[in-house]
């Protein structure tokens, strides 16, 4: 079955331009020119990929991820933005998104990033077939991935689908030590100079939901010189 990919973008060029370079890699594509008919086909489509521009008419695109994301559907979603400021960026990781690209961006760059992301989903989804992870306990903290629900004591923490991906990943390798292009390759699936800024947005929206005081982290920690690792104290796998 063919790869099923959304494009919600008002810029006709840009849309036409992506949906060729698609198409080539045998990728079925559909187009919607605004926020509010490209919600309605993400709500009732069955896509693989949804790539987002940011600013469109009648509905941004943050709000059409947050609405996405709020009614418990979760295709990947790749952001477009022609705004440069690290705060649009962090936003549209905040609501959902699972990567972004700054307009102007490269063709093969953004193909490279729609085969990363579905490579990944794919691996995920395959994932539960192949074993049932138990859940992991360490001190307060509880991720459990068979559900992808993190709890920190009596509370369930709120994630992103790629904040639960980044912090499973640590748990499940504690105290290892991951430079940010490894995190890059291992969790988002891609390696790329200059990029190192997206885990790092990550690691600090992670910090600030799990950790008691982020500045003085207890599961997370700063390797400095090198990159993270997760503190492996107190950690039992729990039965499933």
């Amino acid at each position: 079955m063919a790869t099923k990919i959304l494009i919600i973008e008002d810029n006709v060029d840009i849309a036409r331009l992506v949906m060729v370079n698609l198409q080539s890699k045998q990728m079925q594509v559909d187009h919607a020119g605004d926020g509010g008919t490209g919600l309605k086909m993400a709500l009732t489509g069955d896509f693989d990929l949804i790539i987002l521009d940011l600013m469109l008419p009648g509905m941004d695109g943050l709000d059409i991820c947050r609405i996405l994301r709020g009614k418990q559907v979760y295709t990947p979603v790749l952001m477009l933005t022609a705004r440069t400021s690290e705060l649009d960026r962090v936003l549209g990781l905040e609501v959902g998104a699972d990567d972004y690209l700054t307009k102007p961006f490269s063709v093969p760059e953004l193909v490279a990033r729609v085969s990363a992301i579905l490579r990944r989903s794919g691996q995920y989804q395959a994932a539960p077939m192949l074993q049932h992870d138990a859940p992991l306990q360490f001190g307060h903290l509880c991720i459990d991935p068979d559900r992808r629900r993190v709890t920190l004591g009596a509370e369930c923490i709120e994630l992103t689908a790629k904040e639960f991906d980044l912090l499973w990943h640590f748990a499940s390798n504690p105290e290892r030590v991951f430079s940010r292009s490894q995190l890059l390759d291992s969790v988002w699936g891609y390696s790329h100079a200059g990029y190192e800024h997206t885990v790092n947005s990550h690691i600090n929206r992670l910090r600030a939901k799990i950790e008691s005081d982020p500045a003085k982290p207890h599961y997370v920690i700063t390797v400095w010189g090198v990159g993270y690792k997760f503190s492996g104290s107190e950690s039992a796998r729990v039965a499933g």
